[in-house]
């Protein structure tokens, strides 16, 4: 799916289900970083989460239809590796595509919470990381423990086009015109069910 060389972002979640927020982010992403391409890795389930996602045939249904783009797969990854942490999944990733230079994507609530994920710091140390700005997420995420700790590494939004080329550590913040769209209020409202 990648060629040596190629800048391929990273987009993982439950997609439970997806939506016009996350396309909104996955096309900023390609812009803003300067992308080849972003895989979408719907995953299996979320190890933070309690409840389990929506079937993955449903999942990567409606997926697919929100996301028609050129530069973007919607792939199983996860399940295909049988990884179910981000690590795992990045590490059967670089092992793959040892020659392609991977960005892992993050909403800025996921950066806010980082340090709850496993191995959160082998990823920062390992592939860089682009984050992007969502609606009430924006203080909580400057103020993280991954970017307190990972100062250091930040990049500028000005110079995001670096990111995939200038390796890890680093992380750049980026700050999006907001889509308030949520996968949480999608289901509550009960627009979503397994399908």
């Amino acid at each position: 799916m990648a060629q040596a060389g190629q800048t391929v972002g990273l987009l993982g979640g439950s997609f439970d289900p997806a939506h016009a927020g996350h396309a909104h982010i996955t096309r900023e992403a390609i812009k803003r970083f300067g992308l080849d391409f972003v895989w979408w890795l719907v995953s299996p389930g979320n190890p933070l989460k309690e409840r389990g996602p929506a079937p993955m045939a449903a999942r990567m249904t409606r997926a697919r239809a929100v996301m028609d783009h050129p530069k973007v797969r919607v792939t199983d990854l996860e399940t295909q590796l049988g990884t179910r942490y981000t690590a795992q999944t990045l590490r059967a990733l670089r092992a793959r595509y040892p020659t392609v230079n991977f960005v892992w994507l993050m909403g800025a609530d996921n950066l806010a919470s980082f340090h709850k994920w496993q191995d959160w710091r082998w990823i920062m140390e390992n592939v860089p990381i682009g984050v992007l700005a969502r609606p009430g997420d924006r203080i909580s995420a400057r103020r993280s423990v991954a970017a307190q700790a990972y100062a250091h590494a930040r990049l500028p939004g000005v110079a995001s086009q670096l990111l995939a080329r200038e390796g890890a550590p680093r992380w750049c913040y980026i700050n999006l015109p907001l889509s308030d769209a949520s996968s949480s209020e999608i289901r509550a409202s009960g627009a979503w069910t397994s399908g």
